[in-house]
């Protein structure tokens, strides 16, 4: 495994593997790898003959007053992790590499973007769209995979793909958990002591909501507004959003017909954190 800085170099190291032949699977990151990202670089190395991580920072989807300055680094650590889960390269590039003097070309897409974390974060999917844009065009992976965690951004990557034709296969990967049920997150590193027990309600809110759908509720209402009161009522906790929408628009549902992504966004402490499931199981 090696690590290039370059566009150049990792056009240069995947022109070579498709010459024999080889397929790619590639993982985008920021850094700060845990186990979420471990399991996502171990599947694509499972299903592809070379795999590409690509760490980088990316300033366009952070908004005003977020923790981009802060956001935790640690390449030693990150570089351990991508070898031991099976990575072939890392893709470590400077801001200027990515987005030099005069850079002025987004990916914008509308819709899917402006619901859940879209409305208090307007402009992270354009950050988003484009920085993943731009790296699909760099690696031309066969396949890319993201944690379902982020539920919201694996539905605008599929829109992207579909909408722009890329040949490219998106892979949307189960949530890895810490023991009490808290999603695996980079983020998780700022909560003290006292907050990571109090990030534990994100979950508990979740299967609250799953219990009520398997016992046969179908009013969102009625299932939201528990959610917000079992969230609401940790006292270290303020809630961003509770949403149930369609798979597909991700516009809000009144009456649960059909499959549903369930999602949660709350701050614990100055800590934002984000959770859901998908439930299909419609009678």
């Amino acid at each position: 495994m090696k690590i290039v800085t370059t566009i150049q170099e990792v056009r240069e190291t995947v022109n070579a593997w498709r010459a024999e032949g080889l397929n790619v699977g590639f993982v985008p990151t920021m850094g700060y790898l845990h186990e979420g990202h471990q399991s996502l670089i171990h599947k694509a190395s499972k299903e592809n003959h070379r795999v590409v991580v690509s760490i980088f920072i990316n300033p366009m989807q952070f908004g005003k007053n977020e923790d981009l300055d802060s956001y935790p680094r640690d390449l030693e650590r990150d570089r351990q992790i991508c070898f031991s889960a099976g990575a072939d390269l890392i893709f470590y590039p400077s801001r200027e590499e990515m987005y030099p003097e005069g850079f002025s070309t987004f990916v914008q897409i509308t819709g899917i973007t402006e619901t859940l974390c879209g409305k208090s974060r307007p402009d992270h999917f354009r950050g988003v769209s484009t920085v993943v844009t731009k790296l699909f065009h760099i690696v031309k992976p066969d396949r890319a995979y993201f944690g379902q965690k982020d539920a919201q951004q694996a539905a605008v990557i599929k829109r992207l793909v579909r909408d722009l034709n890329l040949d490219i296969e998106i892979i949307a990967c189960k949530t890895v958990r810490e023991p009490d049920g808290l999603a695996k997150s980079s983020r998780n590193v700022y909560l003290s002591k006292e907050e990571r027990a109090a990030a534990a309600v994100l979950r508990k809110a979740l299967t609250l909501a799953e219990n009520k759908l398997v016992s046969g509720e179908r009013k969102a209402a009625e299932i939201l507004q528990e959610m917000k009161e079992k969230i609401c009522a940790e006292r270290l906790a303020t809630l961003d959003y509770v949403e149930i929408v369609d798979l597909e628009t991700l516009e809000p549902v009144r009456c649960i017909e059909a499959p549903v992504l369930v999602a949660v966004a709350a701050y614990i402490g100055k800590t934002r954190l984000i959770d859901n499931f998908i439930y299909e199981n419609i009678a």
